[in-house]
């Protein structure tokens, strides 16, 4: 038997992006663990990705290219040759080029976080073609657009130092679900003597184990910062050098923090006034103290009408109390602007004749039926799916579907499995899993750049995405010498020369390492130089002004509350918040039997109060519903959901779900209030008991 250890990188939708060792036997990937020299991975895997091989050798794999036999949703294939399927992949697509080449649409996101099998040969394929572009919003975009504008990028305090903080905040986030090697660390200053606060409107995981948990109610972050920003400018809980040399308006900031009381921000927030003022105060104590103080944001605080405006007021918090100053102060949102890319090299934005239409994947479930009209362009006429699940994933999900069953729509979906998307797809083509293909990586958690090695020979007749796309480029008569670029060179081309020579980056010494830390500064902004127009922390933003909107920190309620909506949330009084749940990531592993057995079914959390008024006793089936739809799920009676919160984990496929629907088919398609984002977490619903 030959055995051999194989470098490889979690491909998946996380921030921690850890380094893998496969083990392979035989040309057979054994186990999956975690790299113990990597210092973020440090040897340790979530429970998910150490079965990485149950998932690439499932039973329920698709390894050979199919065709549709059935009705769309019906989910009925027969196998086909590769010949035929590309045959009828372009036969189908040329005639809409020639005449409409934006009728054609990708739709993609981050089933795989690879720079090389995510948006490499198909963003060149799809660029020579002329096609829609796709507005990738639906997970981080209203975050990093308020991120931006205020810290000038996707920069914040590298993971590696958090475990040094004494004042540690879990901004809308579940790390022991969805940050692990974060919340190790967070463990770690806990154990050090650092205070652990988590502010989320559900008693999380995470939040159970810190030592104040601030329950506020959904899409109030916004408001929460505000009111923090009001007691440390009254009570001078500031770093006066810090604000003079590195920040921009803070006389008008100062100004507009006035009107928010903590009296005020109590009752916006659900909260007491003592959780306003103490957590205040404690935050800007602990930075005068000389301690450094450190906010892990995520993005639950921005799937809400003003989650852009949330995250923004939230990173203009450390700048207050010159938290900058430490290694171990500041924030982190994503690091993913660190990185070096090269993705209009990569991508090859220069193959485009003219600039297309841009299609936001958040209102694919009205774009995919909309007619053709001067406004619009063309009516959507062929969809490829590659990386996304969206029958299961997109908001209003009866419409997402509804577009999907159109007989005139030509649908081709890459995929490992048989999802919800699959259902509806007219052609099926198999697509290799992390183990079995070449990709570089960065992350949005910390700073190493990653590589990942194929560890094993693609199963049945799978094939990476990359090859995919080069096989359909020669079947349409594209002969442009960048389709024929091998995965190595491509990922040789990943990032900037220029930036990572400096770093003796070399992509054939980073196979043979698996992974290579940037070169940031310990404290990236402990003495300014933030990437804004005016190199400052932009507290008043010329450039929000600009793009139409108000360019000092505020508060927009949710499109669906009493204050915005009173109609409304007197028919459906409930908010309803859809959290990723712990044995899933996204829609990836609910396949996984031994992970959606510990999931065991969908349930909704509700609050005691909440229930007794509805006559829902624990363990009932329930439906949950408004306008757009409904679905079915188990009652679990609890108090880690707040009153008039409930909190359905999610996201389920729909064919392994109670009743064949999940969570989003209650979310709507409304855009935050920059990014052009997803409003998941801003769904008012009722909730009624089904009878047995």
């Amino acid at each position: 038997m030959t055995t051999t250890q194989v470098r490889a990188a979690c491909p998946l939708d996380c921030p921690d992006t850890c380094a893998l060792l496969v083990t392979v036997e035989d040309g057979v990937a054994t186990a999956v663990k975690g790299d113990p020299d990597h210092p973020t991975t440090a040897g340790v895997l979530c429970t998910k990705v150490s079965r990485y091989t149950e998932r690439t050798y499932h039973e329920d794999r698709l390894l050979y290219p199919l065709k549709r036999v059935g009705k769309k949703g019906e989910g009925k294939f027969e196998r086909i040759s590769w010949d035929e399927a590309l045959d009828t992949i372009a036969a189908r697509l040329k005639p809409i080029a020639e005449r409409a080449p934006e009728a054609i649409l990708p739709y993609s996101y981050c089933g795989t976080m690879g720079l090389i099998q995510g948006e490499s040969m198909s963003s060149r394929f799809f660029n020579q073609i002329g096609a829609s572009l796709l507005d990738r919003t639906i997970c981080a975009m209203a975050g990093a657009t308020g991120y931006k504008y205020t810290i000038g990028g996707s920069i914040g305090t590298d993971m590696e130092q958090f475990q040094n903080a004494k004042l540690l905040i879990i901004w809308g986030g579940n790390p022991i679900a969805s940050n692990l090697h974060f919340w190790t660390r967070a463990q770690e200053a806990k154990r050090n003597g650092a205070k652990l606060i988590a502010i989320d409107p559900y008693r999380s995981l995470t939040a159970e184990k810190c030592h104040q948990h601030i329950a506020l109610l959904p899409g109030t972050d916004a408001a929460l910062a505000l009111g923090m920003m009001h007691v440390l400018i009254k009570e001078d809980l500031l770093d006066h050098d810090y604000i003079a040399q590195y920040t921009l308006g803070f006389e008008e900031l100062k100004q507009r923090a006035a009107e928010w009381s903590p009296e005020r921000t109590a009752e916006t927030c659900g909260i007491t006034v003592e959780e306003v003022v103490e957590f205040a105060r404690l935050y800007g104590n602990t930075a005068r103290a000389g301690e450094p103080v450190a906010i892990r944001t995520n993005y639950g605080v921005q799937r809400v009408r003003g989650g852009g405006m949330a995250v923004r007021n939230i990173a203009c918090l450390p700048a207050l109390v010159g938290a900058w100053r430490h290694p171990a102060g500041g924030v982190q949102l994503s690091s993913s602007g660190s990185f070096p890319t090269n993705k209009p090299r990569l991508q090859r934005t220069d193959l485009l004749k003219k600039i297309p239409r841009t299609i936001n994947m958040t209102t694919i479930g009205d774009d995919l039926l909309r007619p053709a009209s001067p406004s619009f362009g063309p009516a959507v006429e062929a969809v490829i799916v590659y990386n996304s699940n969206p029958l299961a994933i997109a908001p209003d999900s009866d419409k997402v579907m509804r577009g999907f069953l159109r007989e005139d729509l030509f649908t081709v979906v890459l995929e490992h499995f048989q999802t919800d998307t699959v259902d509806y797809a007219d052609i099926v083509l198999p697509a290799t899993t992390q183990l079995e293909h070449m990709d570089a990586h960065t992350s949005y958690g910390h700073l190493y750049m990653m590589a990942n090695n194929a560890a094993i020979a693609p199963m049945g007749e799978s094939k990476p995405n990359t090859e995919i796309f080069r096989l359909l480029a020669a079947k349409m008569g594209f002969d442009d010498p960048c389709f024929k670029e091998s995965d190595d060179e491509l990922a040789a081309q990943a990032f900037n020369a220029q930036d990572v020579r400096a770093m003796g980056f070399d992509w054939d010494a980073l196979k043979q390492k698996g992974w290579q830390k940037l070169n940031m500064p310990a404290a990236p902004f402990a003495q300014g130089g933030f990437p804004t127009p005016s190199g400052k922390c932009e507290f008043y933003s010329a450039q929000m002004e600009a793009d139409g909107l108000d360019p000092l920190p505020a508060y927009l309620p949710p499109y669906e509350s009493v204050t915005s909506n009173p109609e409304l949330a007197a028919r459906y009084p409930l908010a309803m918040i859809s959290p990723p749940a712990r044995n899933f990531l996204n829609s990836t592993f609910v396949n996984v039997k031994s992970l959606r057995s510990a999931e065991g079914e969908p349930h909704l959390d509700i609050h005691p109060e909440d229930s007794a008024t509805r006559g829902i006793a624990n363990g009932d089936m329930v439906r949950i519903f408004n306008d757009r739809g409904s679905f079915v799920a188990k009652a679990r009676v609890t108090d880690k959901a707040r009153a008039g919160l409930v909190v359905g984990l999610s996201v389920w496929w729909k064919k392994l779900a109670t009743d064949g629907k999940n969570a989003n088919e209650v979310t709507s398609q409304q855009l935050t209030d920059m990014g052009r984002a997803p409003t998941f977490y801003d769904t008012l619903v009722q909730v009624e008991r089904v009878a047995a």
